[in-house]
């Protein structure tokens, strides 16, 4: 079977609310495709009627992927090609389509990213928290020692981090954060991003977990959570790693990789004490 005769996957971003937020190549590769595989197909068929896409619908989801990917896959090596969509946003983060994805690319299959809306991106633009770097941490597991686990990782992460939750689970998130000491993070709670009732409420994880305690918020939850603030570095205890290293032998190389590493000093800072 030659390459032009094999089929492509497009992996395309959907809307998060507002059914303006699609793009010109998401409307032509839908329209395009032999099928489209949706998450939920009753739900997204408001999506393809409002902009007159009349492909045919087939059902991918997390209960029929494992049965459903081989045989999507086969028909792609036949020259069929596939949308994948989720109910909302950018489909395999915290969706389904990673086994499919995978194994379109192990059968040589192109996978190709119509990019667009995302629940995550668009509650870290607008949060107003440091966007520089972070980690997405999808759901949280809801108990047991994955979730105690996942936490411990959550409050030792010095940048920011992105999580979905339950909307009548962020009460009790935020205060397993706060419990873990993280009470005085900054911590904003997106909610119904692009819909009517959109809504970002920010404060400490302390302040925000005693507003919901009585009332969980209503729809599609983010929560973006800043890192932890590092402590002020003690220029005098570096000066004094510094000697007792100079002392042992160390290079002045050493010294500055060891500041860096054991204290985590910004090079430069370590670089001028090991010079020093």
């Amino acid at each position: 079977m030659t390459d032009a005769q094999v089929g492509q996957l497009y992996v395309v971003s959907t809307p998060i609310g507002n059914l303006g937020d699609i793009t010109l190549r998401a409307i032509d590769t839908l329209r395009g495709v032999t099928a489209i595989l949706a998450e939920d197909t009753r739900h997204s068929r408001h999506l393809l009627i409002r902009h007159s896409i009349t492909t045919p619908v087939e059902a991918y989801h997390e209960h029929n992927e494992a049965r459903q990917a081989p045989r999507i896959v086969a028909r792609l090596l036949e020259g069929q090609s596939f949308a994948l969509i989720s109910d909302a946003g950018t489909p395999v983060l915290s969706d389904p389509g990673a086994r499919l994805v995978r194994a379109a690319i192990e059968a040589g299959v192109a996978v190709s990213p119509v990019p667009g809306p995302s629940a995550l991106l668009a509650a870290l633009a607008a949060s107003g928290v440091d966007a520089d770097r972070f980690t997405f941490f999808g759901f949280l597991p809801r108990k047991g020692r994955e979730r105690v686990e996942a936490l411990d990782v959550l409050m030792a992460l010095p940048h920011t981090a992105v999580l979905y939750e339950a909307a009548n689970r962020v009460g009790d998130t935020l205060r397993d954060i706060a419990a873990r000491g993280g009470g005085g993070r900054h911590v904003v709670v997106a909610r119904e991003m692009t819909k009517q009732f959109e809504d970002f409420r920010r404060g400490t994880v302390d302040e925000l977990a005693e507003y919901y305690r009585e009332s969980a918020p209503k729809g599609e939850v983010v929560i973006v959570l800043g890192g932890i603030t590092p402590a002020p570095l003690d220029e005098g205890a570096l000066r004094e790693h510094a000697r007792r290293l100079r002392a042992g032998g160390a290079s002045t190389r050493d010294i500055v990789r060891l500041l860096v590493e054991d204290h985590h000093a910004p090079r430069n800072l370590a670089y001028r004490i090991a010079h020093e």
